[in-house]
């Protein structure tokens, strides 16, 4: 038991010995010296230093030096003198254990708690360009020009670095530059809280106390100024005399300053009294505490602070005032609210919005809106607002909905995305002013989801979709629409045979499945077509108010239905040597109705009656069948021109095609009715044609209509054209690229048909359109109709010819549209987004409260163009165009569309710009939304204004305001627009 007990406390005291060797502090150095010094005590390079300089890091198997008298060698473990004793050796007795050696009066199990000699709990790594001074007996390092210094997470640089190793502290300063007389090398501190630049450092990297002086630090969107700073080992800092502001300058435009301020890095910054300074101008502006949000990652929540407004009619208004919630990095929630206090005892209104933004990295992005809007009945509803194009009448709560979700594609998986803009047909009119929405007319909106299978050649899509005009308030929904279709396959690969270039090989099938349920507000006049008499029934059209109270009435105003195609193609061929491309196709089709019309004459009423067949009785089929066959080819026109002139050549190509389409008479089947009697043979359609037999379509109106009745023969035929020359390239001057293309004509197209199995009317209308671009500059779209029969009084179409008049023509014209769009850009020149400059002062986001960077609107406010402008005309003829009244410019009757378009803008200064867009028309002879805006860049400030001189909307919106978010409230607006009026 003795030889165990003393085994064991020899073991002890080894273990004792072992742990005090490896809990001794650690010190790392290395120089680096490229300039001499001439310091009485440096180490410069290629000259050994006057006092010995050891290694520092403790290493039992390395030789250490011996170090001077009176002082400890810091290479070797400085221990208690009881403990500096050679250590006992240890040799097993004869019986083979080992003796012990290390008895001790007290307990074995009360072991000497060794403490470490530093504190330092990782090797400090320091470096200077021109020299380091070390000093041995006071364990201070000195160094010099652009030193380093590193220990962990905490960086150092500065001109002058003093480093103590006995009492773990680091001093920094910079050095005046007598040449240029001003401060280099000033002191960079960086540690896990932040960066600071300061005039001086005194720092201790054992307890991660500091004291900096003349220090600048970002914090968030914010830079912090500050005499003198104490930092905390929380990485909390108090500041004196300090200076908050966006402005990144080391002189800023604005600051907040307060006598002291206190800095949660990261969270936010809270100071004592404070008071505005701008422009070196301190402000009578000011509270007794200040509190800043400082969030380093993501957005921080927060109160939305309102804007203060007033209106001739609305009177006094808070508006756009909320709270914000960040939950995280990837959600934000914003809700804010407006009030106006209204004249006299009237009450101005209130307005609500609430938006969702959210964002998953690598799966989707998205963003939700919706808003509400509570005005008087009577506070717009003049004629200037309302407008003669509006049907609708203006409310007192509208709403608006809008939703964006963009998912990022991965392979083989499916895509949902949605696109919504959704609301009150009248909310545009009052409750914006961008210039898209107050002029569209219609919006649509979109939610699918889409996916192609990875192992069959299938994909599907499952939509739902609205739409909506403003103007008229018809809605239509489509809940849902689902297509499915099947790739081209090839039945020699079904039966597994090699290809081997036969002819069968082309033999290919698809297939394609469309199915949708379309609900209208929109209930469409039900006839016969002409004069033929109706029993009930509406004669005229009109629209259900989409609510929940008149959800039975939209339900029952519901079509659906299901399409099936299939199409065959069979081998092509090529004749004539290969100049002319045959290619034959077979298409049938099917289209499936859960209800479907029934036709039945009265004789007492001597109309006819038409009652709808639902559920099973009314499921039925229709189906059509039909055979192509199309011949193409090419024809090249090419025209050389000798000598040294400009056109070196022209070319002309031509692709006519014709195409052959056949389909039987299917007025036999089951998806029409004819009517037999005798009592309709003194009655006629507006055609002049007998009613008697008629034939009926079961379904006419439906979603998909109906198959064609009659049998049709057509042959169609167009001719498409492009003329191009080649010209001298005036501007090579190497030789390199002598000629250029020039685009004479993108598109000169003719079509018509004609089908030899119509009773009448078997010529269609002639359609020709050209296209070109001219300069790359200008856009030339025109297009137009002819006919070639005759009208008469009524404008009812005669199956005879216009040749075979008195007068004769050949053709009329019955529609034409024209488009002109020219681009000024004198000064545009390619930039890659590359070149976009990142490092801007962060904007104030009006939506979201977040910053964003000016990058972002560089395709909205380009400071590299000096100018740029855009033209663009339109105009509409059309037979059926119904007179209008004079205009100042004379009497156009016969254009439904007659108007331009012109935007541009000019960049007076680096910083300035100005912008405006009006549209003019001809037709009302009226100027139609005309904006004049400006913008001017004030490094951290930022100018906006709009001005609207004349029509309804008229008015203006001013706005001064810092560009970070932090300070969005930080603004001054001045606006009179009909939002506020």
């Amino acid at each position: 038991m003795g030889l165990f007990r003393g085994g064991r406390r020899a073991l002890t005291g080894t273990l004792c010995l072992v742990l005090w060797l490896l809990g001794s502090g650690l010190f790392g150095a290395q120089a680096q010296t490229t300039t001499d010094s001439t310091s009485t005590n440096p180490r410069r390079a290629g000259s050994a230093p006057t006092q010995p300089v050891r290694n520092l890091n403790f290493d039992r198997n390395a030789p250490q030096t011996p170090a001077p008298a009176g002082e400890v060698n810091p290479g070797q473990p400085s221990v208690p003198g009881t403990l500096r004793k050679a250590a006992p050796s240890i040799r097993p007795d004869s019986a083979g254990l080992l003796a012990d050696t290390s008895r001790r009066t007290r307990d074995s199990l009360n072991l000497v708690v060794l403490k470490r000699r530093s504190q330092v709990e990782t090797a400090v790594k320091y470096a200077a360009k021109d020299s380091i001074q070390f000093d041995v007996n006071s364990k201070i390092a000195k160094l010099y020009n652009k030193a380093t210094v590193d220990y962990g997470k905490m960086g150092l640089k500065a001109a002058l670095i003093t480093v103590n190793y006995g009492t773990n502290t680091v001093q920094a300063a910079g050095r005046r530059d007598t040449v240029k007389n001003k401060m280099e090398g000033t002191p960079v501190f960086r540690d896990e809280a932040g960066t600071y630049q300061a005039g001086a450092i005194n720092y201790n990297f054992k307890s991660k106390k500091g004291k900096i002086a003349e220090v600048v630090t970002q914090q968030g969107e914010g830079y912090i100024h500050a005499e003198v700073v104490k930092k905390l080992p929380d990485n909390e800092f108090y500041g004196l005399h300090g200076r908050y502001t966006t402005c990144n300058l080391a002189h800023p435009h604005f600051y907040i300053e307060a006598g002291k301020m206190k800095v949660v890095p990261g969270q936010k910054v809270i100071t004592g009294p404070f008071h505005m300074v701008i422009a070196d101008v301190p402000l009578p502006i000011g509270l007794p505490f200040g509190y800043f949000p400082t969030p380093h990652n993501g957005r921080g929540s927060g109160f939305i602070i309102p804007t203060f407004g007033q209106g001739a009619q609305r009177g006094y208004s808070l508006t756009n005032g909320g709270y914000y919630w960040a939950p995280n990095d990837y959600i934000g929630v914003r809700l804010t609210g407006d009030i106006y206090a209204g004249q006299g005892d009237g009450f101005g209104g209130y307005g609500l919005a609430s938006e969702v933004t959210y964002r998953k990295r690598y799966k989707y992005q998205g963003s939700f809106r919706f808003t509400f809007a509570q005005q008087s009945a009577n506070l717009y509803n003049t004629a200037g607002v309302v407008g003669t194009d509006y049907t609708s009448p203006l409310k007192t709560n509208t709403f608006w909905v809008s939703w964006s979700h963009t998912p990022t594609p991965l392979p083989g998986g499916g895509v949902f995305s949605a696109s919504v803009q959704a609301g009150s047909s009248s909310y545009n009119r009052v409750n914006t002013l961008n210039a898209r929405q107050l002029l569209s007319a219609t919006f649509s909106s979109t939610v699918s989801y889409s996916k192609t299978s990875r192992t069959l050649p299938i994909n599907y899509t499952i939509q739902l979709a609205q739409s909506q005009n403003v103007q008229t308030g018809v809605m239509d929904f489509t809940l849902p629409n689902f297509n499915l279709g099947v790739a081209r396959q090839y039945p020699y690969q079904w039966l597994g045979i090699q290809p081997s270039g036969k002819f069968y090989e082309q033999f290919a099938v698809s297939y394609n499945l469309v199915a949708q349920n379309r609900i209208s507000s929109l209930v469409p006049a039900r006839t016969l077509g002409g004069d033929i008499p109706l029993l009930g029934g509406n004669s005229t059209s009109y629209t259900i108010p989409v609510s929940f109270g008149n959800l039975g009435n939209l339900l029952r105003n519901a079509q659906n239905g299901a399409q099936h195609q299939f199409q065959i193609t069979l081998p092509s061929a090529a004749v004539l040597n290969r100049h002319i491309q045959i290619q034959p196709s077979v298409n049938y089709g099917e289209t499936w109705y859960a209800q479907r019309l029934n036709y039945e004459y009265k004789s007492a009423a001597r109309a006819i009656e038409i009652d709808t067949i639902t559920g099973l009785k009314g499921f039925s089929r229709a189906y059509s069948y039909s055979a192509n066959l199309a011949a193409t080819t090419n024809f090249y026109g090419l025209v050389q021109i000798k000598g040294d002139h400009y056109v070196k050549a022209i070319r002309h190509k031509v692709t006519p095609s014709l195409t052959y389409s056949f389909s039987p008479d299917l007025s036999n089947s089951s998806a029409f009715q004819t009517i037999q009697t005798s009592e309709f043979q003194d009655l006629r359609d507006a055609y002049g044609r007998f009613l008697d037999p008629r034939v009926f379509s079961r379904y006419q109106g439906f979603v998909y209509g109906t198959p064609t009745s009659s049998r049709v023969s057509q042959l169609g035929l167009s001719i498409q054209n492009s003329i191009e020359m080649k010209v001298r390239n005036s501007r090579d001057t190497t030789g390199t690229n002598p000629t250029k293309k020039v685009s004479l004509a993108d598109g000169i197209d003719v079509s018509l048909a004609y089908n030899f199995a119509a009773d009448s009317l078997r010529l269609s209308p002639l359609n020709l359109s050209y296209r070109v671009q001219v300069a790359k500059k200008l856009n030339v779209v025109f297009s137009s109709s002819f006919e070639f029969h005759q009208r008469d009084s009524t404008g009812r179409l005669l199956d005879r010819y216009l040749f075979n008049q008195s007068k004769i023509r050949l053709a009329r014209l019955v529609a034409a549209n024209l488009s002109l769009g020219y681009q000024f850009n004198p000064a545009a020149k390619p930039k890659s987004k590359a070149n976009i400059p990142r490092a801007v002062a962060p904007s104030n986001d009006p939506t979201l409260g977040s910053p964003l960077s000016q990058a972002m609107y560089a395709d909205y406010i380009d400071f590299d163009i000096p100018w740029e402008a855009s033209v663009q005309y339109t105009a509409s003829y059309t037979t059926a165009s119904a007179p209008i009244r004079p205009t100042l410019i004379g009497v156009t009757p016969l254009l439904s569309g007659n108007a331009v378009t012109a935007s541009g803008s000019v960049k007076l200064t680096p910083n300035l710009r100005l912008s405006t867009s009006l549209n003019f028309d001809f037709r009302a002879g009226t100027l139609v939304y005309p904006t004049v805006n400006f913008y001017r860049d004030l490094h951290c400030w930022q100018i906006s204004g709009l001005w609207i001189p004349v029509g309804p909307y008229r008015g203006y919106n001013f706005t001064i305001a810092a560009k970070s978010s932090l300070l969005q409230d930080l603004k001054l607006n001045r606006n009179k627009t009909i939002l506020n009026r």
